[in-house]
């Protein structure tokens, strides 16, 4: 539960004091989030890269920047969305946090989800979609069809750093946005808006 006096900027602050667990040794800054709050969309990775961990922003390499095509495909862009991730701290080597790691950050992005108040969560790969739905929700399994986290609606997808892997996943994606887009009451027209990511 948010409290009356509770902000993003206040859960910053306290992501950039928290050292609850291993993973903030390794960071040479935090990464909270950032976007429009309120938002009707909020988007959630799964932890900052080396790019990310530089710049104290979530998605600037070349996954963020195929997140923003993404988002240009279904009219949206980062003033208009809060993007955010599991971990605030990036995990050496980019591995997969942990479970462990994964719950310690948990509470700053409940807090998030409550202060942004979107309509639509899109998780973006199976860090995010495990956390949000369940340990025992599979990416594979799960993405493309509509789950809830309480009143919200939630879209799992890949994540844009599997798409670069493999850009054949991409016509999923883009089908997965345009039911997010749907929800959300954003024409498409004839749906040509893709062909740039």
């Amino acid at each position: 539960m948010v409290g009356a006096m509770d902000s993003l900027e206040l859960v910053a602050r306290e992501v950039a004091a928290c050292s609850a667990c291993a993973l903030a040794s390794y960071r040479t800054q935090t990464v909270p989030g950032e976007g429009a709050a309120p938002a009707s969309l909020m988007l959630i990775g799964e932890g900052p890269g080396r790019q990310e961990d530089a710049e104290g922003r979530p998605f600037v390499g070349a996954a963020g920047q195929l997140l923003d095509r993404m988002l240009a495909a279904i009219h949206r862009d980062r003033t208009n969305v809060y993007i955010a991730n599991v971990v605030k701290c990036r995990p050496p080597d980019n591995r997969t946090p942990s479970e462990e790691e994964a719950l310690c950050c948990a509470p700053f992005l409940s807090r998030q989800i409550a202060l942004v108040d979107p309509d639509v969560i899109v998780t973006l790969g199976a860090t995010a979609t495990r956390l949000l739905l369940g340990g025992d929700a599979r990416i594979t399994r799960v993405r493309g069809q509509w789950h809830t986290l309480g009143e919200r609606a939630v879209m799992p997808t890949f994540h844009p750093a599997f798409l670069l892997r493999d850009p054949r996943q991409k016509r999923l994606v883009w089908e997965d946005l345009q039911q997010v887009a749907a929800r959300l009451g954003i024409a498409l027209g004839d749906g040509s808006a893709d062909r740039g990511w």
